[in-house]
């Protein structure tokens, strides 16, 4: 196994950092990993905010769900689907020019995911530790005015790093789905209830207390207040995008 696919898999989510920066040269090199990331058509269709202002930070921490943690994290990076600088580039010197649509929504959202994903990398590589928060999708109106976000510009996700405390580093990283429950061949495959829960029940376990752990996490993450309001924030951004100007 070389080095790259080793941290790949050893790579969790760190929410509790040492008391120390991030070098600017490290800084530096996230960002840079994050820009030689794919790209459709080579348009970077995102923006990174890098958020260095305290007092924004305690906002997030509590807008992104209630997470302290967040607040302490010495790098907070906001990748922003972005099709507004390249929307206005297009009326700047084309006649018509459609708007953009819920397409152009998702490919941007796709742009900024994988730049988000190889900041991870590269931040896993130099001993630095991530976690993604997909809160930031939630209060879409305060975050837009918060970091003064244009019509076609909109969080897709946001990564904290830091360097992980030694309790972060020594914590057992929490099994991931085998093979068998995710890839199939050519077509979709179609799991019963009773198939996937035997595959959740073969990697995590559970077998004892199954009923009592998946209706406990149907609530804590799908019936949550969090969730509804994750939902009715994106549906608030769609609806941005389909209006005409």
């Amino acid at each position: 196994m070389n080095q790259t696919i080793k941290e790949l898999i050893e790579r969790k989510s760190v929410r509790v950092y040492e008391d120390r920066a991030i070098e600017p040269e490290k800084k530096a090199a996230i960002i840079e990993a994050a820009l030689q990331a794919p790209t459709a058509g080579n348009m970077t269709l995102y923006s990174i905010i890098d958020v260095t202002d305290q007092e924004r930070k305690e906002i997030l921490s509590v807008t992104c769900d209630n997470q302290p943690f967040i607040a302490k994290a010495p790098l907070v990076l906001v990748f922003v689907a972005d099709y507004q600088k390249w929307y206005e580039l297009f009326c700047h010197y084309e006649e018509e020019v459609r708007h953009p649509g819920l397409g152009d929504l998702l490919l941007a959202c796709d742009d900024a995911l994988i730049a988000a994903q190889n900041a991870v990398v590269a931040a896993e590589s130099m001993g630095i530790g991530s976690c993604y928060i997909g809160d930031i999708m939630e209060q879409y109106e305060t975050h837009r005015d918060l970091f003064g976000l244009p019509k076609y510009a909109v969080p897709a996700a946001m990564v904290v790093f830091g360097y992980p405390s030694r309790q972060q580093q020594e914590r057992k990283k929490p099994e991931r789905l085998r093979p068998e429950a995710v890839v199939s061949t050519n077509a979709y495959r179609r799991l019963s209830p009773e198939e996937f829960s035997r595959e959740i029940i073969n990697t995590q376990g559970r077998e004892e207390d199954f009923e009592r752990w998946i209706k406990a996490f149907c609530k804590r993450k799908w019936n949550s207040d969090f969730s509804t309001e994750m939902s009715r924030s994106v549906e608030a951004m769609m609806e941005a995008w389909k209006k005409e100007e």
